[in-house]
This record gives C-alpha cells, sequence and structure tokens, in this order.
C-alpha cells in the first residue's frame, strides 16, 4: 500500500524544545493557526502532537500530513466569489450547507492517509451530542476525521461516524488540551481564537466585522432561494453564528482554567468573521505575530 503521508515540507531542525501544539476552533479566525506553526518552525520547535478541533483540525491534520504548504498557498488564493462557489446550499433539517464542494476538495488535499501513519500524533475533536460527550479521533482515516471534527451546526450536515452521528469539537471543547496532556513534549502550546477583542488594534466594531460577514453569506442565500425564505434562513445563520461564539467563548473560559497550557495565544474573537476566508494573509501574519509574542 502506497504510504499517503508522508510530509512534503516538514524539515529536521536542531530542535530546542518538542511541543504539543492544540489548535482551537473559531472558522475563518483558524487561519492564524498557520502562522503560529510557521513561527515555531523557523524558531527550530519540534511540533511532536496536535489536537485540533473545527478548523483547528483542518490545520493540524494538513500539517501533519505534510501538505501544509499547499493549502496556505490555495488559502491565500481565495476571493469572496471563490468562497461562495464552495458553498452549495443544503436547506436540510441538519444543515444549511451540505459543503460537497470543499469536502471534496479538503478529500484532494488530504489523500487516502490513515492517522497512525502520520509521522506525528494527531488527535481531532468531534461531539457527540445525544450521548454528550466528546470523541478524540486518534485512528483510521485523516479525512473521515477531520470531516466529523468540522460540522458546525446549522453550517455544515452532522457525519456519520462508526454509528454515531457527530458535530463539530467545539461545541463541548473548543480548546482541546486534555488530548495531549500525555504526550512526550516540553511544552503545550494551545491557540485560543475567542480572546477579548485587542481595543488598541480595532479597525472596526466587533459588531461591524460580524454584520460583515453574516452580510456576505446572506448575499449567498438570496441567490439560493426566494426572498422571504432567505430573509429567515440569513436570520437564522446569523443568530446560531452569534451564539455559537458565545457558547465557545464560555466553554473555552472553563477549559483553559482546569487544564491550563504552557503558554497560550491568544487571536482576538473579532479578528475576522467566520467566513472570511478571503482574509489569509491578515490571519495568518496576525498568528505569527502573536506567537513571536507570546515565545519570542
Amino acid at each position: 500500500m502506497v504510504n499517503n503521508c508522508k510530509p512534503e515540507h516538514i524539515q529536521m531542525h536542531t530542535i530546542n524544545k518538542k511541543v504539543s501544539l492544540v489548535l482551537g476552533s473559531g472558522g475563518a479566525r483558524g487561519l492564524a493557526h498557520i502562522g503560529v506553526i510557521r513561527w515555531l518552525e523557523q524558531n527550530n520547535y519540534n511540533i511532536v502532537s496536535i489536537s485540533g478541533c473545527s478548523i483547528g483540525s483542518v490545520i493540524g491534520g494538513i500539517y501533519a500530513n505534510g501538505k501544509l504548504d499547499r493549502f496556505e498557498e490555495w488559502v491565500r488564493s481565495l476571493t469572496l466569489l471563490d468562497i461562495a462557489s464552495y458553498m452549495d446550499i443544503s436547506w436540510g433539517m441538519s444543515g444549511l450547507i451540505k459543503g460537497d464542494k470543499l469536502i471534496n476538495k479538503l478529500r484532494e488535499m488530504l489523500g487516502d492517509c490513515q492517522i497512525e501513519d502520520l509521522p506525528l500524533r494527531f488527535i481531532a475533536v468531534a461531539a457527540d451530542v445525544k450521548n454528550e460527550k466528546e470523541i478524540w479521533l486518534s485512528k483510521g482515516s485523516l479525512f473521515n476525521a477531520i470531516r466529523a471534527s468540522i460540522s458546525l451546526p446549522l453550517f455544515l450536515t452532522p457525519v456519520q461516524y462508526n454509528g454515531v452521528e457527530l458535530i463539530d469539537g467545539g461545541v463541548l471543547n473548543p480548546i482541546p488540551i486534555a488530548p495531549v496532556f500525555s504526550e512526550n513534549h516540553d511544552q503545550i502550546i494551545a491557540i485560543n481564537l475567542g480572546a477579548k477583542p485587542d481595543v488598541s488594534q480595532v479597525e472596526q466594531k466587533p459588531s461591524e466585522k460580524k454584520e460583515n460577514s453574516s452580510r456576505k453569506f446572506n448575499s449567498l442565500l438570496q441567490k439560493e432561494s426566494s426572498p422571504k425564505q432567505s430573509l429567515r434562513q440569513s436570520a437564522m445563520f446569523e443568530i446560531a453564528d452569534q451564539a455559537f461564539d458565545a457558547m465557545q467563548n464560555t466553554i473555552a473560559r472553563q477549559k483553559l482554567a482546569a487544564y491550563p497550557p504552557d503558554v497560550l495565544i491568544e487571536i482576538s474573537r473579532d479578528a475576522c468573521g467566520t467566513l472570511d476566508f478571503h482574509k489569509a494573509d491578515e490571519m495568518i501574519a496576525l498568528g505569527y505575530t502573536k506567537a513571536k509574542e507570546a515565545l519570542g
């Protein structure tokens, strides 16, 4: 069997510290994870394990699979029109977006790879809401694990995984630190994507940034439905987006108090909207800067 998990870009250095990296959830703000990883690479940190949920599982899994260069090039090229083209409206009871186009792109990028064949330890965190528990996915298909971890309620449809319906891991644990506690490392570095706004660097009010993100999605909904249906669905998305952010931020504070990392890198929750994936350059640069401030 061909091993599709051979890293393309992970380089060997004289290592200073072995690190377990915890990549939190937060939509497009998660592109800051790339900047953090780039700073760690340039400063000879050895990432030996990664735990991630939602966008954190995407970035972590792609890095572990050695495809971060390719992913970064792709995401930096995205425009608003590109983002709209990946959003295939579902109108089903379980999600506004089927995500087929986006998921097919992710499948193409990851290939047929098993988690246990990766060069480092990787855990994707999803949520089994019916049984009210986290599910730590550390074996089997890398793609399937990530797909389960990113199933944001009212956004992407849930995933059947080993007979259990799983949704976005951020519902129960937006900063999954506990999965790496037993790893062989010198430090745990966690990235929180729901930190308080940095008032010294705010260009827009937080509400304005949220409205901008929602407005883009609303315009897409209007193209796919009747005006009456569009108004109802877009309002539902905006409320769900705000509620999910509030819930995640509250849970994140509790998790950080219970499982404090050695280093916490915080990305302001108003840095960009949930769907602002066209702001990759800005978010990657922000992650790099915040890593330098916390560790440099």
